[in-house]
C-alpha cells in the first residue's frame, strides 16, 4: 500500500506511464506479438505516457499549486531559491499542499476576527474618548456662555458658574493627566524608581490619604488581622502608592455606607507577595470582570460618571504593574463586595 503523503509529480508521472505499460504489453500479447516486439511497444507507450503525464500535472496541477503559494507567501523567492525549489528539493505532495493552505486559511481567518475585534474596540474607544472630552467642555461653554448673556452681574450666579467651570476644567485636566500616564506606560517610556519599603507602611499612609473621602460614607480602612506583620517589597514606591490610591479610592465609591475597606498581604512563595483591596459593597457583575481594565469602560455608565472619576484609574494601575512584571486581577459578587488582587516582588536579601 502506497503512502500518499509521497505522492510527487514524478512518482504520480511514474504509476500512470507503469499502468500504461502493463496495458500495452497485455494488448501485445493478446494480439500475439513477439517479445521483442512487445517489449519495444510496452517501452514507447510507458515512456510517452511518463512524459505526457509529467507535463499535464505540472502545466495542469502544479503551476496552479504556485500561484496559490505566490498569494498565500508574503516573501518574494530568488531566481536561485526558485531554482532550488523547483529541480533540488523535493516537490511537496498535494496533501501537504492542501494542509498548508488550510493552515494558511485558518491563520488568515484568526488574523481577520482579531482585526474585526481590534476595530470594535478602537471605535468604543474613541466614542468614550469624546464624551469624556465633550461633557465637562460643554459644561464649561455652557456656564460661560450663561455668564456672558448677563449672570455675570448677579454675584452669588457668578461665583457658582464658575466655580462649576472651574471644576470642569479640572476634570480635563485629570483626564489628559491620566492619558498621557498611560502613554507613557504603554510606550516604555516611563522610567521606574525601584527600591525596598514595608507595604503595610504605604498602605496605612493611603488610608490616611483618603480619611477625609472614606469618613463621609463612615468606611472603615484597615488591615486584615494576621497580615500585620511588615513584609518588605521591591517596587516604585510611588507607582505603587497610584495603584493603592485608585483601587482605594473606588472601594471608597462603589463601598456600603459604614461598610469597611481591608487590606490583605501574603506572601505566595519566596520572591513574590500578594497584596489585596476588598470592600463590602455594590459588586461588580461577572460579565463585566474581563473588561475592567480597559480604558474608560464603565460597568453601570450612569451611575459611575455620576460618582466621579475619569475611567482610566484601573487601566493605569494594570499599566503600572505590568510595567513591574506583575499582574493584577479582580474578583467581585454583586451585593456582597469586589476585590482587587495584585503581586509585587519581594525585596532581594
Amino acid at each position: 500500500m502506497f503512502e500518499s503523503k509521497n505522492y510527487s509529480t514524478t512518482r504520480i508521472s511514474f504509476y500512470i506511464s507503469a499502468s500504461a505499460g502493463a496495458a500495452a504489453l497485455l494488448l501485445a500479447t493478446t494480439m500475439g506479438c513477439g517479445i521483442t516486439a512487445s517489449s519495444i511497444i510496452t517501452i514507447g507507450v510507458a515512456s510517452i505516457s511518463f512524459i505526457v503525464a509529467r507535463f499535464l500535472i505540472d502545466t495542469f496541477i502544479y503551476r496552479r499549486v504556485k500561484l496559490i503559494y505566490k498569494f498565500i507567501n508574503q516573501t518574494k523567492a530568488s531566481k536561485r531559491e526558485e531554482f532550488f525549489q523547483k529541480n533540488i528539493l523535493p516537490q511537496q505532495s498535494l496533501d501537504e499542499v492542501g494542509e498548508e493552505v488550510l493552515k494558511w486559511a485558518d491563520h488568515r481567518k484568526d488574523e481577520m476576527e482579531l482585526l474585526e475585534k481590534n476595530e470594535a474596540f478602537r471605535k468604543e474607544f474613541l466614542q468614550n474618548l469624546s464624551h469624556e472630552f465633550k461633557t465637562p467642555a460643554f459644561a464649561i461653554q455652557g456656564y460661560l456662555e450663561t455668564l456672558i448673556d448677563g449672570a455675570a452681574e448677579n454675584q452669588e450666579v457668578s461665583r457658582k458658574f464658575l466655580s462649576n467651570a472651574y471644576k470642569n476644567t479640572e476634570r480635563l485636566i485629570h483626564l489628559i493627566s491620566d492619558l498621557d500616564e498611560i502613554t507613557r506606560l504603554e510606550s516604555g517610556k516611563q522610567e521606574l524608581h525601584y527600591q525596598n519599603f514595608v507595604i503595610q507602611d504605604l498602605i496605612n499612609d493611603v488610608f490616611e490619604t483618603l480619611s477625609i473621602k472614606t469618613s463621609v460614607k463612615k468606611i472603615n480602612c484597615l488591615i486584615k488581622k494576621g497580615c500585620e506583620q511588615p513584609i518588605l517589597v521591591f517596587a516604585d514606591k510611588e507607582k505603587i502608592r497610584q495603584v493603592l490610591i485608585n483601587l482605594v479610592d473606588n472601594a471608597s465609591k462603589y463601598g456600603s455606607e459604614k461598610g469597611k475597606i481591608e487590606a490583605s498581604i501574603y506572601k505566595t512563595d519566596d520572591i513574590s507577595a500578594l497584596i489585596e483591596i476588598t470592600d463590602d459593597g455594590i459588586g461588580i457583575a461577572e460579565e463585566h470582570l474581563p473588561r475592567i481594565f480597559e480604558r474608560f469602560y464603565r460597568t453601570d455608565y450612569g451611575r459611575s460618571r455620576n460618582i466621579g472619576g475619569t475611567g482610566l484609574g484601573l487601566a493605569i494601575c494594570k499599566h503600572i504593574l505590568e510595567a513591574h512584571g506583575q499582574f493584577i486581577q479582580a474578583r467581585s459578587t454583586p451585593g456582597i463586595g469586589t476585590t482587587f488582587g495584585f503581586t509585587l516582588q519581594l525585596a532581594k536579601k
